[in-house]
């Protein structure tokens, strides 16, 4: 029999040894396996919210919709992720986090399984806003479990590992759930992520050792580092950095076909490309994060802004188009990573409903930048819409110098009080 070292006195087994050896000089080259685990939920999420696009005419025919009806597939996903997030955050905030994880897999699991067997449209989307609840909770709870595999000098690199499964979706995932859904009905895609799920699942009970978390702070605490106005700061700041992108994103396709002058089926490969580009930008983001969180994201929003103004002018010509798409990618993600550690920063005592509610915010902001979008193709044309984007991204910059200038007084003002007791004597 193993020695389990039960400390009585603090209710807590050798689950705390299991996550120390993790945490140990020698484990420090490599992230741990549980980690993946966590990538291959966020890989399966990834594919989940993006494959639909591509199997939408096949989903129209089948359930006999317009393809309008179709889309709102999308939008019924996105206000899912936006309300869902918060909502089951609010109603499992005392679950330990490792059940919790397990708990949203679940979750996800069945609302796959349901779109495999959905006979009508509504069924289908019903089944889509499910799996959508599961989404924002499990990345800000697989976030918030990542930073506690590493050491703290690796946390926004830990977390850059957990949220390229996002970015790898796109790269692999999509194109290939798009290939089966083409060749074997749009129902064995999501098959095919029911699986996924299974395998995280199953990687998750296994790897994920049980991490003491101590007392769960209530929900009082939990909203009242919410509402702090730092913190609602960054979540604005990260709906910029989220607008900024999906003002081209959406439309990049008649970008490239119409004013870069790209055949169709060719852009299929620089959006391959592009999916390099943010997984870079992604791991590479943590890295700087970890190293200098502020001023990396600083430059990093400083140069996303520079380089979607200058694709206005880059798009005329096909080969500064694709290298000027290719960097804005690694721009456009090497933000995100800085920005959960920046709110986990500031919410250390409560950080589960402030991290969960970054991607309501995130998803919020894809919304929006895709109206954007729209807003400058009507009113002043498709070649300005990288310009809106540029100025999304600016506004983000300004955002992110207001909040370091508050940090900044705040830390002055509260050095002062410090010091005042001292002088009176």
């Amino acid at each position: 029999m193993s020695k389990t070292n039960f400390d009585p006195s603090t209710g807590e087994s050798a689950e705390r040894e299991h996550t120390a050896k993790a945490l140990e000089p020698g484990h420090r080259k490599a992230f741990p396996l549980s980690l993946l685990c966590l990538t291959i939920g966020a890989f399966a999420i990834g594919m989940t919210e993006f494959i639909i696009m591509g199997l939408l005419p096949n989903v129209a025919n089948d359930l006999n919709v317009s393809i309008p009806q179709a889309g709102q597939l999308i939008t019924g996903y996105a206000l899912g992720v936006a309300v869902g997030a918060p909502i089951l955050t609010v109603f499992t905030h005392k679950i330990p986090q490792k059940k919790l994880l397990v708990l949203l897999m679940c979750i996800f699991i069945i609302g796959n399984a349901l779109s495999v067997i959905a006979p009508t449209y509504g069924l289908l989307i019903s089944a889509r806003i499910l799996t959508a609840f599961a989404h924002g909770t499990f990345l800000g709870v697989g976030s918030i479990m990542a930073t506690k595999l590493v050491t703290p000098d690796r946390r926004a690199g830990a977390v850059s590992v957990v949220l390229a499964g996002l970015t790898i979706a796109n790269i692999i995932g999509v194109p290939f759930g798009t290939f089966i859904g083409q060749q074997l009905g749009w129902r064995s895609s999501f098959g095919a992520i029911t699986i996924l799920g299974v395998i995280s699942l199953f990687g998750i009970i296994r790897f994920i050792p049980v991490i003491p978390q101590g007392t769960p702070a209530n929900l009082g605490q939990q909203f009242r580092n919410l509402i702090r106005p730092q913190v609602l700061l960054v979540l604005l700041i990260g709906a910029m950095g989220c607008g900024s992108l999906f003002a081209v994103f959406t439309y990049i396709t008649p970008m490239l076909v119409d004013i870069s002058g790209f055949a169709e089926q060719n852009v299929t490969w620089i959006l391959v490309l592009l999916g390099f580009g943010v997984t870079l930008g992604n791991m590479v983001g943590g890295r700087l994060a970890d190293w200098k969180l502020m001023p990396s994201l600083i430059v990093n929003f400083g140069i996303l802004a520079v380089l979607l103004a200058a694709l206005t002018l880059t798009l005329h010509n096909s080969v500064l188009a694709v290298i000027t798409i290719f960097l804005w990618g690694v721009a456009a993600f090497g933000i995100m990573p800085g920005l959960q550690i920046r709110i986990m920063n500031m919410t250390r005592e409560a950080p589960l409903l402030a991290t969960t509610s970054s991607h309501s915010a995130f998803n919020l902001g894809n919304a929006a930048g895709a109206y954007i979008g729209g807003f400058a193709i009507t009113h002043t044309g498709l070649i300005s819409v990288p310009i809106y984007a540029a100025v999304i991204a600016a506004i983000g910059l300004l955002g992110l110098l207001f909040s370091l200038f508050m940090h900044d007084k705040k830390s002055l003002s509260d050095g002062a009080e410090n010091i005042q007791p001292m002088s009176a004597h």
